[in-house]
């Protein structure tokens, strides 16, 4: 049975990796080249294969050290989450948040479940509702923190991703070429009335409400069903389902922000906490919106 392999050995073959030369990866660590060497010699002992080979550039990663490379990074960004976990100060207190359905059960739980875990001693009490309705409970003093949309072009708070409003069709059922187009929108909602309805009036296109709803879950039911077309965001489109372009004749509803709005009459290290949280789990998604 082979020894294992130190995590040592493994940030080592690290920074080699990334700077393809044993005296740099020296330099960066604060050791002899001659010690670094030796790491990855012993590295190559307990692995059985090379990791390395000359270049006119210095090093490369051969067959067996690409190998390695995904699994040596997995390991020591776990071992690093750990240390900083367990460094990190103990938080307490209660923190209140507000988010809207739409991300309910896409971006935020991870987050919320890593800060629990992180900070089991915080109370987290999140309300899932609609923007204007958490924006009142913010103003309040009800809500810390909200996640909101916003369609002014001057926020308050931090941006934290452009998440547009489209018109959705499902793939199997083709209502988009209906006349009047059945339209599925939320009841008594001056937002569909000011803006997914007006799109179509702007359009001169005929269409009637053929579906009602109070959450984004009902709409989503609604155009998959092939009941109607409906608008959502576009990071929200369910499976079997599409966007409509101009290419459709559809263009696009809004260019909402997704905000993250804080309450202004008191803060907390935990509430701060939970914001950086916030901010992280919505990096990717702001990526691929954008790419």
């Amino acid at each position: 049975m082979r020894e294992p392999i130190e995590s040592d050995l493994l940030r080592t073959f690290l920074v080699i990796t990334e700077t393809s030369n044993f005296s740099v990866a020296a330099q960066r660590i604060g050791r002899t080249q001659s010690a670094v060497s030796a790491q990855i010699k012993r590295l190559e002992e307990i692995v059985g294969e090379a990791l390395f080979e000359r270049s006119a550039r210095g090093v490369v990663l051969t067959r067996s050290g690409n190998q390695l490379l995904p699994y040596a990074r997995r390991i020591v960004d776990l071992l690093n989450e750990a240390a900083a976990t367990i460094r990190t100060k103990p938080l307490n207190g209660p923190v209140r948040i507000g988010i809207p359905e739409e991300y309910s059960q896409t971006v935020l739980p991870a987050a919320l479940a890593a800060f629990a875990v992180r900070h089991p001693a915080v109370e987290v009490t999140v309300s899932c509702d609609y923007t204007a309705r958490n924006l009142a409970a913010l103003e309040k003093d009800e809500l810390d923190l909200a996640v909101v949309f916003d369609w002014s072009k001057h926020s308050n708070g931090e941006v934290l991703c452009v998440d547009p409003t489209v018109w959705v069709t499902s793939l199997v059922h083709r209502l988009h070429d209906a006349t009047p187009l059945p339209v599925a929108t939320y009841r008594n909602s001056t937002w569909a009335r000011d803006f997914a309805l007006r799109s179509l009036e702007q359009q001169a296109r005929p269409y009637r409400i053929a579906f009602i709803a109070d959450t984004s879950s009902g709409l989503k039911n609604a155009v998959s069903a092939g009941l109607a077309v409906t608008t959502l965001s576009r990071s929200n489109i369910p499976h079997g389902c599409r966007e409509l372009t101009s290419d459709d004749g559809f263009p696009p509803v809004d260019s909402s922000r997704v905000v993250l709005r804080r309450n202004p009459y008191h803060s907390s290290e935990a509430i701060q906490e939970l914001a950086e949280m916030v901010r992280e789990a919505f990096q990717p998604m702001s990526a691929l919106l954008q790419s």
